[in-house]
């Protein structure tokens, strides 16, 4: 028997088993043979904390001193571009990054490969890189330190409570514990249902990603990440290589997402419509899901209907930015630290806003 029990090892699940091993004795169960599989490993891994919605925004920065201080953060600053017709969105996109508008020249001395058809342009260097793997590697460190338990290919065929005690089945083995923490990203609903708690209505959206040579062989490792208004696609440069994605949010199924042949060939055309260098070749392809609640906004603590289920869900496309944040503030709800939370944005984050 353990104190509390994870279900899912991606960057929501690790970080959460984490900061409650500080507390408690904390087992996780991740169906994979690895930790980040699906969604966490799929990532655009950016630190960007005007991005999302306020209760995002909110998390982000409560996590940025972390980022900060473990040395996870590297600049990388996002470029927003548009062409004629898209002032409207243009306006609005700068609005709510809150960033600023810059010469189309300034924009091309940043990403010489524009082209002519970019007529106004916005910036900003506080965007910056995350080193995904390594954050994840020291939650999972930090957890076997503090004395849990970390279980992979554990994948959850029932869930019971009875007398104050959940018992959690993975094949052959159970694992029993008072409190059960939810993380399982895209089966996050369906965990709940095993459980018995209703579900609060998540959707798993695919994105898709392409990665391709540098254009003409540049070096690319000072760009930005770039991108239309809207979000309709953008570009990041990755190991001397640029990972162009569509920005698709495609509503699908808790599966082992892949990439659309179709879908990246829209998102290459989009990208291909602002600047000036053909793709000629696609290295590979692949997919991940983000997985967003009703509101688009995270699903953060216990149950209405059984406050020993904790959910931690809904992370969307801001996972690993809210991650140091999101698993502190879920940590201390768990242990009732009433002092250090937020009425209001505890308020937005309830799952019990959907459970009315």
């Amino acid at each position: 028997m353990t104190d509390i029990i994870v279900i899912g090892g991606g960057i929501a699940g690790i970080s959460a088993a984490a900061r409650l091993s500080q507390s408690a004795g904390v087992t996780v169960l991740e169906m994979e043979n690895g930790l980040g599989y699906h969604a966490s490993g799929r990532s655009a891994a950016l630190y960007e904390p005007n991005y999302g919605a306020p209760s995002v925004n909110a998390l982000s920065r409560m996590g940025e001193a972390y980022f900060i201080d473990n040395g996870y953060l590297s600049p990388r600053g996002f470029l927003l571009v548009s062409r004629t017709g898209e002032d409207t969105a243009f306006d609005a996109d700068v609005k709510a990054l809150s960033t600023q508008e810059i010469s189309v020249d300034d924009a091309r001395h940043i990403v010489p490969i524009l082209s002519d058809k970019i007529l106004r342009a916005a910036y900003h260097s506080g965007a910056q890189d995350i080193d995904t793997d390594r954050l994840i590697q020291d939650f999972a460190k930090r957890l076997k330190a503090n004395g849990g338990a970390l279980h992979t290919k554990a994948n959850v065929s029932d869930i019971q409570f009875s007398n104050g005690q959940w018992t959690v089945t993975c094949g052959e083995t159970q694992y029993t514990a008072k409190t059960l923490v939810n993380a399982a990203g895209a089966w996050a609903d369906q965990i709940a249902t095993l459980a018995g708690i209703s579900p609060v209505g998540l959707t798993p959206c695919r994105r898709s990603f392409a990665k391709v040579p540098a254009p003409a062989g540049r070096d690319i490792s000072n760009w930005p990440i770039f991108f239309g208004v809207g979000e309709t696609w953008y570009a990041k440069p990755e190991a001397g290589k640029l990972l162009i994605s569509p920005a698709d949010e495609d509503p699908t199924h808790p599966h082992d997402a892949y990439a659309d042949d179709m879908v990246i060939a829209e998102g290459i055309d989009r990208y291909q419509n602002h600047v000036n260098e053909e793709v000629t070749r696609v290295e590979t392809t692949w997919a991940g899901l983000r997985t967003f609640a009703p509101d688009r906004t995270l699903v953060l603590g216990p149950d209405p209907a059984n406050p020993a289920f904790i959910w931690s869900a809904g992370q969307g496309g801001y996972g690993f930015q809210t991650a140091p944040g999101a698993s502190q503030f879920l940590a201390d709800l768990v242990f009732g630290r009433t002092d250090l939370i937020d009425p209001e944005l505890e308020h937005t984050l309830s799952p019990a806003r959907f459970k009315k």
